[in-house]
C-alpha cells in the first residue's frame, strides 16, 4: 500500500488555495481533496508494517502549532514540474517531523536523508518543456509573492493511503493522530 504522513489543511485553507488555483495561466491543478502538507511519503509498505507505524504514531507526544503558508514557489529549474505554495520557516514543523521519522525507523521503515522543504503542491506541469511556459510561471510566481494567508493550526497529522489513478491521485485517511 502507497502511503504518507501529512497535515491536513482547513476548509478556510483549502478556499484561499481553490482561488488562487483558478488564476493559474497554466498547468494542471491539483485537487481540493489531494491538498496538504507533507510530512513524510513512506512509499510502498505492508500492512504489518503500517500497523507498526501506527502503533508508533499512536504514542508520539507533539505540540499543537500554527502554520503559515507564504509565497509560491517551484520544484524544476530548467522546466518546472510543480508549482506549490511555500511554508514559513517553523521550529515545530521540523520537530514535528524529526519525531515522525524517528516513528518510522521504529517501525523499521527507511528514512533516507532529504531535505524538508515543507509545502502545498498546486499544481503539476508537464515533464516536455516545449509544451510549458516557464516564463508565464515565473510571471504567475512573482505577481503572488506577496500570497499569505491567515496562519492555521496544526493540531493533527494523518496517515494516508495513496492511489494512483489516471485522472489523479485519491487519498484516503487511514489515522488522526492528535497535538496537544
Amino acid at each position: 500500500m502507497r502511503a504518507f504522513i501529512a497535515l491536513p489543511l482547513p476548509d478556510a485553507l483549502l478556499n484561499d488555495l481553490e482561488q488562487l488555483q483558478h488564476r493559474l495561466p497554466l498547468g494542471r491543478a491539483a485537487r481540493r481533496d489531494t491538498l496538504h502538507l507533507t510530512l513524510a511519503f513512506l512509499g510502498d509498505c505492508r500492512d504489518e508494517t503500517l500497523e507498526t507505524l501506527h502503533d508508533e504514531l499512536s504514542e508520539l507526544r507533539a505540540p499543537a502549532f500554527d502554520v503559515q503558508l507564504s509565497g509560491l514557489g517551484s520544484f524544476g529549474k530548467q522546466a518546472p514540474r510543480v508549482l506549490f505554495a511555500d511554508v514559513a520557516a517553523n521550529r515545530d514543523l521540523s520537530a514535528l517531523r524529526k519525531r515522525i521519522r524517528s516513528a518510522m525507523r521504529r517501525a523499521g521503515l527507511e528514512t533516507p536523508h532529504e531535505r524538508f522543504h515543507p509545502h502545498v503542491t498546486l499544481a503539476r506541469f508537464t515533464r516536455d518543456p516545449r509544451r510549458g511556459d516557464p516564463a508565464r510561471l515565473a510571471g504567475f510566481i512573482a505577481a503572488h509573492a506577496a500570497f499569505r494567508p491567515p496562519p492555521f493550526r496544526a493540531d493533527t497529522f494523518t496517515l494516508f493511503q495513496s492511489t494512483l489513478r489516471p485522472e489523479g491521485p485519491r487519498h484516503d485517511a487511514l489515522a488522526s493522530y492528535r497535538l496537544r
